[in-house]
């Protein structure tokens, strides 16, 4: 009984100093942004707020029925530029938005789809209860950690100067950050499995893909199912700003707007990508239920 209440004491200690450590972390943090000046809000946020609400609030596709016909650009001396019909041009953005959002998909889908495949040996190697040499597991579990630790973009911004502008960058950028996140989902999953059964058919000398193919794949493959879809649905929310470097798809649509300050059309454009990924969303959840 005492020791327990001494184990509830230090576990409440820990915590409020653990709390502690992160209050003052965070008062650091702000005392240092304060006194650098970096904390401002620009000239006249509640101006800008309000305006960016308002253009906010009419997405582009709404001119596909609403727009004008002939809407006139006139210079300062009342000449008129040239005449566009709004109905016209927003349903062929539209059409490119369309495009645009079948190929952040494809770059979600097949860089998924990559790193499943790259990570599935490392995944093996790293759990801790198929006993592999220890050499190639710390070299399995680095190659995770470091695909790991390097964010999409940086990838993406490298193999842009490698392999071009174009989707392929954005899938490898993919693929090879995702690579660590599913290594280490495997590699949980195959270490909740029960050692007996490894050790069993092992005894009996079956070989490490025996084992594999007839112990462990048909115990881990819904796991697996299951976080590859969860994966593909966080790259499809990732993908999406790939674009902004170049590796195409809505980021692209993304950065044109922002940059030309289209606030409707940026609208626009998110309002399609919370529809993909929250149609995406409903349907992984589906099917991994339908595997629980």
């Amino acid at each position: 009984m005492l020791q327990r209440l001494v184990a509830h004491f230090f576990g409440r200690f820990g915590f409020l100093s653990l709390s502690l450590v992160y209050a003052c972390l965070v008062v650091v943090c702000l005392s240092q942004l304060i006194s650098d000046g970096d904390l401002s809000l620009g000239r006249r946020p509640l101006q800008n707020l309000m305006q960016t609400a308002t253009e906010f609030s009419y997405p582009s596709f709404l001119d596909v029925w609403f727009g004008n016909p002939r809407l006139e650009y006139v210079s300062s001396d009342g000449t008129v530029l040239r005449v566009e019909n709004r109905r016209v041009v927003e349903t062929n953005y539209l059409l490119g938005l369309a495009r645009a959002t079948w190929t952040t998909f494809s770059i979600a889908t097949l860089g998924s789809l990559l790193a499943a495949v790259l990570a599935l040996p490392l995944g093996v190697l790293t759990a801790r209860n198929l006993a592999a040499p220890r050499s190639l597991r710390y070299i399995a579990k680095a190659v995770l950690d470091v695909a790991r630790s390097i964010h999409t973009l940086v990838f993406g911004l490298v193999l842009v100067g490698i392999v071009g502008l174009g989707p392929t960058a954005g899938i490898l950028a993919i693929a090879l950050h995702s690579m660590g996140t599913y290594g280490k989902l495997f590699s949980e999953s195959i270490e909740t499995l029960d050692i007996a059964a490894i050790d069993a058919v092992r005894a009996v000398g079956a070989g490490p893909m025996q084992i594999f193919f007839n112990v462990i794949w048909p115990s881990v493959l819904p796991q697996f199912v299951s976080n590859h879809l969860y994966v593909w649905e966080f790259n499809i929310r990732d993908s999406t700003i790939l674009g902004v470097i170049g590796a195409g798809g809505l980021g692209l649509l993304i950065s044109e707007a922002t940059s030309l300050f289209q606030w409707g059309r940026l609208s626009t454009v998110l309002i399609v990508i919370v529809i993909l990924v929250s149609s995406f969303d409903a349907l992984s959840r589906r099917i991994r239920k339908a595997l629980a």
